[in-house]
Parts: C-alpha cells; sequence; structure tokens
C-alpha cells in the first residue's frame, strides 16, 4: 500500500470517528426522547423507594436504575432548577434524604408545598436523595 492509499484511509477513518463521536455526544441525546407516558412504570410510594435506596442501593440499583418509576408523595417544595427547569422534591420518611424530581419541559407547575402528587420518571441513582430526571406529573 502506497502512501496516497494509506493516508486516504486514515483520513475516512478520521471522519468516521468524528462523525461517530459527534452523532452519540451532541446529536442523539437531544433528539432521542424516551416516551415516559408510554412506558410501563415501577409504582413506588416516595417513602418505600428511599427505604430501599437506604437499605440496599446495590439491589435497589438493579432494580430501578434507568427504569421508569411511577411515585406518589407529600411535595416538600416546587420550584425551578438552574437552568429554568421545574423541579419538584417529594417527602420521604428522612428528613435529610427525598426523591427529587426534574420535570420534562418548561411550563409552570402548579403545587404546593404538602400536597400530594404522583410523577413518572427515569430513576437515575441516589446521592442523598433519589433522583428521577424527565419526569411528567401524572395525577396532581
Amino acid at each position: 500500500m502506497n502512501k496516497k492509499n494509506l493516508f486516504i484511509a486514515v483520513l475516512i477513518l478520521a471522519v468516521l470517528g468524528f462523525t461517530g463521536v459527534w452523532y452519540f455526544v451532541f446529536y442523539r441525546p437531544s433528539h432521542h426522547v424516551r416516551d415516559i407516558a408510554g412506558e410501563s412504570a415501577i409504582v413506588v410510594s416516595a417513602k418505600d423507594i428511599v427505604k430501599e435506596f437506604q437499605t440496599n442501593e446495590s439491589q435497589a440499583n438493579t432494580k430501578y436504575l434507568n427504569k421508569v418509576a411511577e411515585i406518589t408523595g407529600e411535595v416538600v417544595e416546587a420550584k425551578k432548577d438552574q437552568t429554568g427547569k421545574p423541579t419538584v422534591t417529594i417527602k420521604s420518611d428522612d428528613a435529610f434524604s427525598n426523591v427529587f424530581v426534574s420535570l420534562r419541559g418548561d411550563k409552570q407547575l402548579e403545587v404546593k408545598g404538602g400536597s400530594t402528587i404522583t410523577v413518572k420518571g427515569v430513576v437515575t441513582g441516589f446521592l442523598s436523595d433519589v433522583v428521577v430526571n424527565d419526569g411528567i406529573v401524572t395525577k396532581q
């Protein structure tokens, strides 16, 4: 193989590599959106999911991580995060650990602290709170 053919082969591989990185890092995350409303969900209360993560995080990760859960509980607070998206914190039995839900879209949420709410979203992990993303309110 001469130098010209080798250069062309390396150039083609580089272009394909950059295209692949661009697609999976920049394009796909903003264009591939899960249909949360249409997916079946694991139904659980906020108190139970927090307790499961606190008791055995590894087992709870296997059960909930990257899966859709429908969580019901009492609202502690509803506000917007630093990017302007609405968020809801749902109370558990532990004062230091709740369920933190980032809601889809940017419409104003009309939920008051103390009211009961049901949200459906993707469980993405446990920090001090159970974190749920792409949430939608199914019952207010």
